[in-house]
């Protein structure tokens, strides 16, 4: 039987995840996010920093890609893309730190203590974790929201060390393409 304890902890991940979920989509509704960075323009690092934060959400990308796209029509790509990919780095961080940290733990430890538990063998073998992460680096690379792909860095178990110098580059690629192409 899955310990209680574990029950609680994961029950209490699902829950700050859908709360999440639930305000930035809210903010980005309401149409408050876009608001709040545009007005911020009067500083390109400030503005291109929290857009980068807000970038990597599925719920909160799309405003803040029209944030972005909207600086680059008057600034560099590339400056605008290296400060973005800094924030886009910071939210991507603190999403990790909860997916390692908390979630993916919670979510393991009830695998591994259910029916479930052949599958978690499969997340143990280490080619299967290169190839899930080299999805995950791929999915972050890309211009779509980094969500899916920090889950999967996430179930790879990717260290720090590892985490914030790829995760620097892969965000810095994704927004540059999204710059260049609509400068």
């Amino acid at each position: 039987m899955y310990p209680r304890k574990h029950n609680h902890n994961l029950l209490r991940d699902l829950g700050v995840i859908f709360l999440s979920i639930l305000i930035a989509i809210i903010l980005a509704k309401t149409g408050v996010l876009s608001d709040l960075l545009l007005k911020a323009n009067g500083s390109l690092l400030i503005t291109a920093f929290i857009a980068g934060v807000f970038f990597v959400s599925v719920f909160t990308a799309a405003p803040a890609t029209v944030v972005l796209i909207e600086i680059v029509q008057g600034h560099s790509p590339f400056l605008v893309a290296l400060i973005a990919s800094l924030g886009a780095l910071a939210g991507d961080f603190l999403i990790f730190r909860f997916i390692e940290d908390s979630f993916a733990k919670d979510l393991s430890d009830y695998i591994n203590h259910s029916k479930l538990k052949r599958i978690s063998l499969i997340f143990k073998v280490t080619p299967i974790r290169w190839f899930l992460a080299g999805i995950g680096a791929m999915i972050v690379a890309s211009p779509l929201p980094d969500d899916f792909g920090l889950v999967l860095m996430g179930i790879a178990k990717l260290r720090a060390s590892i985490f914030i110098p790829l995760f620097l580059v892969l965000n810095f690629i994704g927004i540059l393409t999204i710059g260049l192409v609509m400068k």
